[in-house]
């Protein structure tokens, strides 16, 4: 009884939510899935070449790129979709003067929002989700391929990492890149700066490649050139002496848009252990909820679409007003996590700042143009309020 009741009180009519939601949703799909054909066929004109450029390549060479590629373009242009979508949606009831007619039965203009507020709700949770079970893969594949130029029958390659510096005793590591091959951990282009007790450097040494096995670390096609003696030594194999176990490798450099919500959280942890800043990481670990929770704001950005005086312009005008707001949104946002990924702002401000700043513009558009309208004073000395289209 008491649910009910407060549903009544936020959704007063399950069939206009339904109505709503069904409206909204439909749109957003149909839009998403236009932008991304679109996009995608685009990007092929642009790569196909380089694709098909490999030897063997054939036409499921573009149909992998396509899978790669297609995620990524989804979920970044979902937003988007859902702002487009909530526009459109809103144009279409005050066009037809529906609007009109919920508010004319009592209904204020947070009930209004409401139906449209749920089904950003789905498609922002639908989006995290999307996020972590298929783009940080397609993310780490299609980096992998292109690193290879989009060579045909690669390995499969899991973790990839980029350069990483590691300190160790009184050596510094340098570390062009981490993978994982199947069971074997691979380091590759491995440089190692041997210095003394005061700092300066005694040898270099530089190899190829070193890998995990065995519970041991193995430099392969290796020169050493001591610093005392100018001699320059090449050994095939070099055991290495390093107590660094693999998984630290991989989680010093991850890269945050590659790995999904907790190992991004593990791999900061164990940076943490190691004494190193997690800022940047943590920038990025918030925006993978802070991404799909944009989606919320769409609602309050599209409002001006639905509510506002006669006097405030045609539904054109609103319509590329509250166009205008969704994409300052987009640049404030982006601009914001690249400040906390040069470690400029504070990860939750990078964040976060946007969202908030962006959801009191929203309230404050709804209070100017349906909430706070003027109050017009008549003959008699009292007030009323103009009529909203």
């Amino acid at each position: 009884m008491i649910f009910r009741t407060a549903r009544r009180l936020f959704v007063p009519s399950r069939t206009l939510a339904r109505y709503m939601v069904r409206m909204h949703l439909s749109r957003f799909f149909g839009i998403l899935i236009g932008l991304t054909v679109v996009l995608q066929m685009l990007d092929l004109l642009a790569t196909a070449d380089d694709v098909m450029a490999a030897d063997g390549a054939t036409w499921v060479s573009i149909v992998s790129y396509v899978s790669m590629r297609a995620p990524q373009l989804v979920s970044q242009f979902a937003p988007f979709a859902a702002l487009l979508a909530t526009l459109l949606t809103l144009a279409t009831l005050n066009q037809s003067s529906e609007v009109t007619v919920m508010k004319a039965s009592g209904l204020s203009s947070h009930r209004i929002l409401l139906p449209l507020g749920i089904a950003s709700l789905l498609i922002g949770i639908a989006h995290f989700i999307f996020n972590e079970a298929i783009v940080t893969k397609a993310n780490a594949d299609l980096e992998y391929w292109q690193e290879n130029d989009y060579a045909i029958d690669l390995p499969e390659n899991d973790n990839l990492a980029g350069r990483t510096w590691l300190r160790e005793g009184n050596s510094i590591v340098l570390v062009e890149a981490v993978s994982q091959v199947r069971n074997r951990v691979v380091l590759d282009k491995v440089s190692i700066f041997e210095r003394d007790e005061n700092g300066r450097v005694q040898a270099m040494v530089k190899a190829d490649f070193a890998w995990f096995q065995n519970d041991a670390w193995t430099l392969h096609d290796v020169r050493r050139f001591d610093a005392n003696t100018h001699l320059l030594s090449v050994t095939p194999t070099v055991p290495w002496a390093i107590p660094t176990r693999p998984d630290r490798f991989l989680a010093l450099n991850v890269k945050a848009d590659q790995v999904s919500f907790s190992e991004l959280w593990n791999s900061m942890q164990r940076i943490e252990e190691e004494g190193l800043s997690t800022d940047r990481l943590m920038a990025s670990f918030l925006q993978k909820i802070a991404a799909p929770a944009s989606t919320l704001l769409m609602p309050l950005l599209a409002a001006v679409a639905a509510f506002g005086v006669s006097r405030a312009g045609n539904l054109v005008i609103r319509l590329v007003f509250g166009m205008a707001l969704g994409f300052s949104f987009f640049v404030a946002d982006n601009f914001m996590l690249a400040m906390g990924e040069f470690g400029v702002a504070p990860p939750f401000l990078a964040a976060w700042a946007p969202f908030f700043l962006f959801l009191l513009v929203g309230y404050t558009v709804i209070f100017y143009t349906e909430e706070g309208q003027p109050q017009l004073r008549t003959k008699n000395g009292s007030q009323s309020s103009e009529t909203p289209s």
